[in-house]
């Protein structure tokens, strides 16, 4: 990996030159073909890099530092989240740091405890077969448009009590906020997104229902009512977890799968192994990331972080790190540790919605292998990716019934 010649940003004094890589993480080179090869040759250098791209951060690469990041929030600090700084976005609780954290978590927990989860499988079951059954009989189709930005998202919809008519509006801010390039795209999607949610904000405060939405506007924390700054983070931090990470996962998923035959078959004939599946998918291809900035000077394996450095974490490089995981780019379905994986954090911050993401991609994985046990890419079809805060993959082209059989590239 080459170094850089003239940083976008100074380098610190206090950054190694050794440490110093080429690597914008909206764009890592080679990431426009194979976006999870291009974050793997990270672990070709040293375990801790800088970066001058992105305001200039920090990049954690290996697995036990990710861990250690993730469960110290002090120095580690969610204070700010996101990558460069932004001026118009707080995201709650992620960027709240503990003992605050806990009330903020508080307001959302019931909604994704698992007796609610298990209530909502019968639901998502039903959204999947129909999804599944409007493409079928056609044996092709775009995997992305036609099932992933459905699936997940329509459930997200249903359980805030937003409606569908909303949704293209709400996919173009929250992907522009998270993935695109030009800073006054990702402030002009950010101002549209908190106009909309201002509207909803104001409605649900007037009628309150039993909604995830009504429960964060209405409550309290620290035994006071929410601020609208604390409001509008809580909303944002909802919304984006609905609408983006599941999507991809999905995404990366299918496409593993349709270039590995092998795994196709034995998810097709051992349905017991779909659990552990979900796990082994999340740790290989787990799309989000969050910054932190460091509370203090600290020195950590060598590497001298200052007060106020940021420090950029992607779980996806914990998944595939070697020294976690034994062969960690090929799925193992039947691998002992695959849950072990920081796809929804560790520590204080792990994902509330855990549970149903895991939900969500197992019953769609049962659904899908019960009517489309085979399948392949579209050789005529073209796939692509996106990167930024959260990876994704942004058509998988499928087709089926017509395969014929023949050796499969891989991921």
């Amino acid at each position: 990996m080459s170094h850089i010649a003239v940083p976008l940003v100074p380098v610190p004094d206090h950054v190694p030159q050794e440490l110093v890589i080429d690597w914008d993480f909206s764009k890592p080179p080679g990431g426009e073909t194979d976006i999870i090869g291009a974050w793997k040759r990270l672990h070709d250098g040293p375990d801790i890099v800088w970066t001058p791209y992105n305001g200039g951060h920090w990049i954690l690469t290996r697995a036990e530092d990710i861990e250690f990041a993730q469960r110290n929030h002090n120095p580690f600090s969610m204070h700010e989240i996101t990558l460069p700084a932004s001026t118009t976005m707080q995201i709650l609780p992620l960027s709240a740091d503990p003992p605050e954290h806990a009330d903020y978590r508080a307001l959302i927990n019931r909604f994704f405890a698992p007796k609610v989860i298990r209530d909502m499988e019968g639901e998502i079951r039903e959204l999947a077969v129909s999804l599944i059954e409007g493409f079928k009989e056609k044996s092709r189709c775009e995997f992305m448009s036609d099932f992933a930005m459905k699936f997940p998202i329509t459930i997200f919809m249903r359980l805030v009590n937003l409606p569908l008519t909303d949704l293209d509006d709400l996919l173009e801010w929250t992907e522009a906020s998270v993935r695109a390039n030009d800073p006054e795209r990702r402030e002009w999607s950010q101002r549209m997104l908190f106009g909309y949610l201002e509207g909803i904000i104001r409605g649900r405060q007037r009628e309150p229902g039993a909604d995830l939405i009504s429960a964060i506007v209405n409550g309290t924390v620290f035994g006071r009512p929410l601020t609208e700054h604390e409001i509008r983070g809580m909303m944002v931090n909802v919304i984006f977890g609905g609408l983006d990470t599941v999507a991809s996962t999905m995404g990366f998923a299918v496409l593993y799968l349709a270039r590995n035959p092998a795994h196709r078959r034995q998810l097709a004939e051992h349905p017991e192994l779909m659990g552990n599946a979900v796990e082994e998918l999340l740790r290989m291809f787990a799309p989000s990331s969050t910054g932190r900035v460091m509370t203090r000077d600290f020195e950590y394996k060598g590497v001298r972080f200052k007060a106020g450095d940021r420090v950029y974490v992607r779980p996806l490089l914990h998944g595939m790190d070697e020294r976690k995981f034994q062969c960690p780019m090929h799925a193992d379905f039947a691998r002992a540790n695959a849950s072990q994986h920081a796809a929804f954090g560790n520590g204080p911050h792990r994902c509330a919605g855990a549970l149903l993401a895991r939900n969500e991609i197992r019953i769609f994985l049962e659904e899908w292998f019960r009517r489309i046990p085979d399948f392949e890419l579209d050789p005529a079809g073209r796939i692509s990716f996106e990167g930024g805060m959260v990876n994704c993959v942004t058509r998988v082209p499928l087709v089926w019934d017509s395969i014929t059989p023949h050796a499969s590239a891989r991921l």
